[in-house]
């Protein structure tokens, strides 16, 4: 199969009317090129493709309406704000404005026919909308309603909704259908009843007017679906690229006859469950391996996964390694404290703990500090429980307000 080329992608600013002043807030909503802008998706849609009549509207709905101006003034009624009275035949409708210009108020002069939408509102002298967006229409003319589904999208300082729409037709009819490329195989496309990449960008932006609003709402669209797909899959081979480059760096096997991990189990009054003997067979397979291991071990509050992590430091402990066990607050790394004594102290491993705030001993002298300090049975060293803070005094400084590691030393 031959792979599609990639296609170069163009800044914001060839489209006519955007500066660098446009482009720079653009870039405060993450889009740089065309390409961005179409990938800039909606946050939800507003149903304009029918004109309520003003007698029908009701407070709480938003809606299209139209009617010919009555009357525009400005009044001050704790702040100065600018009052435009519509009518339609069936009902009257006031339009508030608390920011305007001269401009503004001499369009909306009586006679002038607008088509505006908003959310209803009660007031003083009936219902009212307060800064709708509104155009002035030819009064001899029939405008036809809306013929899609109005997006709204996230916004910043600078640009409107109309602007960001107008940017965003604009750039999807200026890319042709080579531009956009569509990096799933069209096998896949298919077995997943899934639309192209170009139709369901298109559909996003400009879905029709019998689109199922329920389906758009929730993110369970087909054409939504197919891009959240794209996205997933993009996510997840980057995941997989990742983790290969970082197991191409070579680990040390840790190999052990499993004397210490059997004397700690011997000292539990309990077994272990088969979820964390499965945990633990896991990871001891992993630490066998020239990699590094890249597991997470996840569980409920209490479910034994400290355990797990105690029984997998006796294998490197006794192949002569050290093992840090790292906590994000003191409470815990307390709590890692009190557990390892418990556990180890009977097996004859003495442990230290070194509080975050006070001044830390560099972790180099750590191996020096218990080189004397061996088991009877063994040459390994006594562990080590170090917590470490952001302390400028300490060596273990780190940009968490405080890390506990537990430092088992071989």
């Amino acid at each position: 199969m031959t792979e599609p080329s990639v296609v170069e992608p163009k800044p914001v600013t060839v489209l006519r009317g955007v500066g660098d002043a446009q482009a720079e807030r653009l870039r405060a909503l993450g889009v740089h090129t065309t390409q961005d802008l179409l990938f800039l998706l909606p946050l939800r849609y507003e149903d304009r493709t029918r004109v309520v009549p003003l007698g029908e509207l009701r407070a709480g709905q938003r809606a299209a309406v139209e009617g010919e101006v009555l009357l525009t003034e400005v009044v001050f009624r704790g702040r100065r704000q600018m009052l435009c009275k519509i009518a339609d035949g069936s009902g009257f409708l006031t339009l508030r404005f608390f920011y305007f210009t001269a401009q503004q108020q001499k369009g909306l002069a009586r006679g002038a026919r607008l088509r505006c939408f908003g959310e209803a509102r009660r007031g003083l002298k009936g219902l009212e909308i307060v800064h709708p967006e509104y155009r002035l229409i030819d009064p001899n003319a029939v405008l036809k309603p809306e013929e899609h589904l109005t997006p709204i999208y996230p916004l910043t300082e600078g640009v409107t909704q109309g602007r960001l729409r107008l940017l965003i037709r604009t750039a999807f009819d200026q890319t042709a259908a080579g531009d956009i490329e569509d990096w799933l195989p069209p096998a896949v496309v298919a077995d997943s009843h899934l639309p192209s990449l170009r139709d369901a960008l298109l559909y996003v932006h400009r879905p029709p007017a019998d689109a199922p609003v329920d389906l758009l709402l929730s993110g369970r669209h087909p054409a939504q679906r197919r891009l959240s797909f794209e996205e997933l899959l993009a996510h997840q081979l980057s995941l997989k690229l990742l983790r290969q480059r970082i197991q191409s760096d070579p680990g040390w096997p840790l190999q052990s006859n499993g004397a210490l991990k059997a004397g700690l189990l011997a000292t539990l009054p309990f077994k272990l469950t088969r979820a964390q003997q499965r945990a633990l067979a896991e990871i001891e397979r992993d630490l066998r391996q020239g990699k590094p291991m890249l597991r997470l071990v996840q569980g409920d509050v209490g479910c034994g996964k400290t355990l797990v992590a105690a029984l997998a430091a006796t294998q490197a402990v006794q192949t002569g390694r050290q093992v840090a066990l790292m906590a994000p607050t003191e409470l815990l790394a307390d709590q890692h404290a009190q557990n390892f004594r418990r556990w180890f102290e009977p097996l004859g491993w003495p442990w230290r703990c070194s509080p975050g705030g006070k001044p830390a001993r560099p972790a180099a002298p750590c191996s020096r500090a218990f080189a004397q300090d061996t088991h009877p049975s063994s040459s390994a060293r006594m562990p080590c429980f170090r917590r470490a803070s952001n302390s400028p005094r300490s060596p273990w400084s780190s940009s968490m307000s405080s890390i506990a590691s537990a430092c088992i030393s071989a």
